[in-house]
């Protein structure tokens, strides 16, 4: 049983409703006694995507079949429930391997008009369940991730161009103060740009076709009464047209030609591979991977790319329209509906050849998936922690072994797992060591902050006098924008500020449902949670003495870095760039615009301006506090710091003029400043290493991180101290805790924490499934398993 879920309520499918049991669908021979005709109905198992393992047995329409895969809808309970055909049923649900007799199974109620998960596609299901320890229910749900997506489409009403009207002159060429005019129809520049937008694609929406031509409805209904356009029923189908391969693409150097052709070769040769593309910033590992991708389109297999940020996706799009001359279809948790529902069939149909999207899109219905691509490959977002916990990194390559295809990941700062794994020879690698033409890398320095402080703000007092720009970075900025250069600012927090106290009594706003101080949002006039998204207003008085107008921001966040740079530089244009100051993929693809056409001369931003971004202009990033990060009790804190500080200084200098980073920091001396300026990665993570080789930490031996939680600390620690007593002493393994999470508390549950420690030979699942499996606590009690954790919360 997964230990995430063991205190769930077994049940099987008779068992959901006992009265209904009773009503089964008699058989064949009970209706024909004496004829001794057979049933022609056959016993299948089907998986549901519910928090439970195992499978459930269903009865066949009388003379249906329907192969493994099949989505089908099922009665379960008093409801309707969809599943999937299942060909490889280890345990009934329950842990019951008794079939029930036929009499008591339920009749499946029909298909679901979608093509059936492929083979590979339901093993991966199982691989996932049973590494993550999570039911297999639970991943099934992922993969039927939009409930909309397994009905038949509805037509609608669509627009498109009357017979005749496709040949119309709409250049709008006419005499001065004259509009065009067509079979006596005057065409006025809204009109035409509604025809030239059914001219250039498919049928489309009355609201949609609206919205791109940029008219009112009413224009639209005009051409249709004049008879130039005409409605239709139409069902509605995803748009996207398929990338063509052999799109002109942009000239490679010696070393991405070199890796491009390795990479195409590995796609013809067909077969399982990994291949770590580790190439500095700007050296163009996108532009060496799309060959990639050209090779399998012209294999007629479908692609997938993940990318670890959605806001990464609006340049990556521009690059890859521009590549192959279309769009991909994109997956992502911010699409709606309806977008959700025509990619999921447009990929369960083959009709959509490339895939881009966050982690879930791992799980899609691919029907003949030949490539997949996980750029950034280091970063910790491709690891989801609630839920079923997974590595989309690490789960991509499974789905890849079991397809027998090519993977690639792309990094300019690979994680230590996967350099590792390339030194064992179980990756291939391919390098790209210089930026792409003629762009340098940018020089690094560090400014020691103990040797020049920040100045403080002449004519204010208490926190308001505090700055966080020191002198030579500020003298950087003024030279760098007088040179007509853009700048950007880099600190890792939101906000305003991380804390707020009061200066009478030193009261600290701090969450109540977990463990954390509250962040201030000043331009959203709200003081708010990081963790469980608790906000409420800013408070002016002191919620513990009462004392008004003494409560105090402390630290920085872009907003008062904002605030600070607003003064400074009055007549710089400057902008915010933070996760909770982005709408959308939308409102971040409209921010890089504006940066890139220089409508904007300094730039704040968090980790998400980080990676992937090509501003030709910038030539300064500023770094407001380098340290950050270097605390703390978490192994990989100083390959991510690292990772984070070279990814955001690569922002720097890539295109004709030099850049130029400046970390400010109280440490200088520290192995990762010291790697930075030095620009030795290698050294730097050679130490990493060696520090983790002596410790058994990952990737030299595995970790499995679980979680107990509830509402009542005396309960949980009761139960904590028996599940400790309870474990099964195990040569190779090594059993920590329990200890308080770093946050002990978190969205109001009391939570206490196991490491578990083992050999890199040896697999901590059977020994979990062992020891928690004999445990029973309360259903308030939550246990949460996390194999390979990478956070420490």
């Amino acid at each position: 049983m997964p230990i995430t879920h063991a205190s769930a309520t077994q049940f099987s499918a008779t068992q959901a409703n006992p009265k209904k049991a009773s009503a089964s669908v008699p058989s064949a021979s009970s209706l024909f006694p004496g004829q001794g005709i057979s049933d022609p109905r056959k016993r299948l198992s089907v998986l549901l995507p519910l928090p439970l393992d195992g499978t459930f047995d269903y009865l066949t329409p009388p003379g249906d079949d329907f192969p493994a895969g099949s989505v089908v809808r099922v009665p379960f309970g008093r409801r309707e429930s969809v599943g999937v055909v299942w060909d490889n049923p280890q345990l009934k649900v329950g842990g019951d391997e008794t079939p029930l007799p036929e009499s008591r199974l339920k009749e499946i109620i029909g298909p679901c008009p979608v093509p059936p998960l492929t083979a590979v596609a339901r093993r991966f299901i199982e691989w996932v369940a049973t590494y993550c320890l999570a039911p297999e229910g639970n991943v099934l749900r992922m993969a039927l991730s939009s409930a909309k997506a397994l009905e038949e489409p509805s037509p609608h009403v669509a627009y498109e161009l009357a017979e005749g009207s496709q040949n119309l002159d709409l250049s709008g060429k006419t005499e001065a103060g004259q509009a065009g005019m067509s079979n006596g129809i005057r065409l006025t520049p809204a009109r035409r740009r509604v025809l030239q937008a059914l001219q250039n694609g498919p049928a489309r929406g009355l609201s949609d076709l609206a919205r791109e031509a940029a008219v009112s409805t009413s224009v639209i209904k005009g051409l249709v009464d004049a008879g130039l356009i005409e409605r239709r029923q139409v069902v509605p189908q995803a748009p996207f047209r398929a990338p063509d391969p052999d799109w002109p693409g942009p000239e490679l150097s010696a070393d991405q030609s070199k890796a491009a052709a390795d990479l195409r070769q590995k796609v013809v040769n067909g077969g399982y591979s990994v291949t770590l593309l580790d190439g500095v910033t700007g050296s163009g590992k996108t532009e060496v991977y799309f060959e990639a991708v050209a090779a399998a389109l012209s294999q007629q297999a479908q692609i997938l790319v993940l990318l670890p940020e959605i806001a990464l996706s609006a340049q990556w799009l521009a690059r890859f329209a521009e590549r192959f001359g279309s769009n991909p279809a994109v997956w992502h948790s911010d699409m709606t509906s309806k977008q959700r529902r025509l990619s999921w069939r447009a990929v369960a149909e083959g009709k959509a050849r490339v895939v881009v999207g966050a982690r879930s899109a791992l799980f899609l219905p691919y029907q003949n998936l030949g490539l997949i691509v996980v750029d950034e490959e280091q970063d910790s977002s491709f690891k989801q922690e609630d839920g079923v916990t997974y590595n989309a990194r690490d789960m991509a390559i499974v789905r890849a072994r079991l397809g027998g295809i090519p993977t690639i990941l792309a990094s300019a700062t690979p994680s230590l797992e996967s350099l590792t794994n390339a030194a064992a020879g179980r990756y291939d690698r391919a390098v790209l060591p210089a930026r792409y033409g003629q762009a340098q890398l940018p020089t690094i320095d560090v400014v020691d902050l103990r040797l020049f402080p920040p100045p403080r703000r002449e004519g204010q007092k208490g926190s308001a006098a505090q700055s966080w720009l020191s002198q030579p970075l500020r003298t950087a900025i003024e030279k760098t924008l007088a040179e007509g250069e853009q700048v950007l600012l880099f600190l890792n927090r939101r906000g305003y500020a991380p804390l707020t106290l009061c200066r009478t009594c030193g009261h600290r706003l701090q969450c109540p449902n977990c463990t954390a101080w509250l962040v201030e949002h000043r331009l959203a006039s709200k003081i708010q949670c990081h963790h469980c998204g608790y906000a409420a207003p800013i408070p002016n008085a002191c919620p513990e003495c009462g004392e008004a107008g003494n409560m105090a921001a402390c630290g920085p966040g872009v907003e008062r870095l904002s605030e600070e740079v607003a003064n400074l530089y009055p007549e710089a244009r400057q902008a915010v760039m933070a996760s909770d100051t982005l709408s959308g993929p939308m409102a971040a693809a409209e921010l890089i615009r504006a940066v890139q056409d220089h409508e904007i001369d300094l730039l704040i931003g968090t980790q998400i301006i980080s990676k992937g971004h090509n501003f030709p202009n910038l030539t300064l990033v500023g770094v407001i506090d380098a340290d950050l990060g270097l605390s703390g009790g978490d192994l990989r804190a100083g390959e991510r710091t690292y990772q984070l500080l070279h990814q955001v200084a690569g922002r720097a200098g890539r295109a004709e003029r030099p850049g130029r980073v400046m970390l400010q920091s109280y440490e200088p001396d520290h192995p990762v400043m010291r790697a930075m300026t030095s620009g030795d990665r290698d050294q730097f993570l050679a130490q990493e290493s060696q520090a983790r080789q002596a410790q058994a930490m990952p990737p030299f031996g595995r970790l499995a991180a679980v979680i107990l939680s509830g509402p009542d600390p005396a309960q949980i620690d009761q139960i904590a101290v028996e599940l400790a007593r309870s474990a099964p002493a195990q040569e190779g393994f090594t059993l920590l805790g329990p200890a308080p999470a770093p946050l002990a508390i978190l969205r109001g549950r009391h939570r206490r924490r196991f490491l578990l420690k083992s050999r890199r030979d040896l697999l901590p699942q059977a020994y979990l499934r062992s020891w928690l499996g004999r445990g029973k606590w309360p259903a308030q009690v939550r246990v949460q398993v996390d194999v390979d954790p990478q956070s420490f919360y």
